[in-house]
């Protein structure tokens, strides 16, 4: 019988699964239902953890036949290796999970008597994947911390793509550019103010304010240079955010700049 697959962000129904220790037509409805649900859903495995049944039995799904593997544990894992995964449990959406690239599994057939495997390559990952399961475990408690932010986020908007990695809508270095743009006016107002002073004092006065509020400027210029890096190693999908971006806004900046102080060094001074 086709059984409902537990998705998220329904909790299962069991914490963990329960070691079989009796082998009988219970035990063999439930591998026919997982085969069954496996044909229906074309997956390559399940683990009864799944549809919320709390015996410890996994399915693999093996060409037109199907591996039971009952109480499995995982020994002598070897090596390392990050893969691209996905889960039933987390329709559409996928994370970078760091597993063994080797290992052997210890289990029992539906006749109770003990088995063992090699696997490697996919077949491994999955093993490893559908017996986290009959621990109360899904990939998201393998997750490295910044992989395990980038899934939530998944979760939040229910879409796969790199959610933290979409351009932000309102960036810090756009308040930077604007505030070098205020500094750029009040050199200009100030450069106006000088032709209707002729005081020599208040215009050295004005000169020195110039250079002053220069002087912000190319320290503003450079905090948004940083900034605006450090937001293109952060958001590589935003185009605005990205280095040669930042490099021309803040060279039309400092143009504007030099242009300013150089008509206000001969008209002020």
């Amino acid at each position: 019988m086709v059984k409902d697959i537990i998705t998220y962000p329904t909790p299962p129904s069991v914490e963990y699964a329960t070691d079989v220790r009796v082998f009988d037509d219970d035990l063999f409805t439930l591998i026919e239902d997982l085969k069954d649900t496996i044909k229906a859903n074309q997956l390559d495995g399940l683990a009864a953890y799944q549809i919320g049944n709390y015996f410890n039995v996994v399915i693999i799904k093996q060409d037109d036949d199907f591996l039971e593997l009952i109480n499995p544990r995982v020994i002598n894992p070897i090596g390392k290796v990050t893969t691209e995964e996905t889960t039933s449990y987390f329709p559409n959406l996928s994370a970078k999970v760091p597993r063994y690239e080797k290992i052997s599994v210890i289990y029992q057939d539906r006749d109770s008597n003990q088995h063992s495997l090699k696997a490697d390559g996919s077949l491994s990952i999955l093993l490893q994947r559908k017996i986290d399961y009959t621990f109360g475990s899904t990939f998201l408690n393998k997750l490295t911390k910044d992989e395990k932010k980038r899934f939530e986020k998944k979760l939040e908007f229910g879409s796969n793509v790199a959610i933290p990695e979409s351009c932000p809508i309102v960036s810090y270095k756009d308040y930077l550019n604007k505030l070098s743009n205020i500094f750029l006016i009040v050199i200009a107002l100030l450069l106006v103010g000088s032709f209707f002073i002729s005081d020599e004092t208040t215009l050295q006065e004005i000169w020195n304010y110039q250079k002053y509020i220069s002087y912000a400027t190319v320290i503003n210029g450079f905090i948004y240079l940083v900034y605006g890096y450090y937001e293109g190693k952060r958001y590589s999908s935003c185009t605005s955010c990205q280095i040669g971006n930042l490099i021309g806004t803040l060279t039309i900046s400092f143009i504007k700049l030099t242009v300013l102080m150089v008509l206000s060094f001969f008209l002020v001074t």
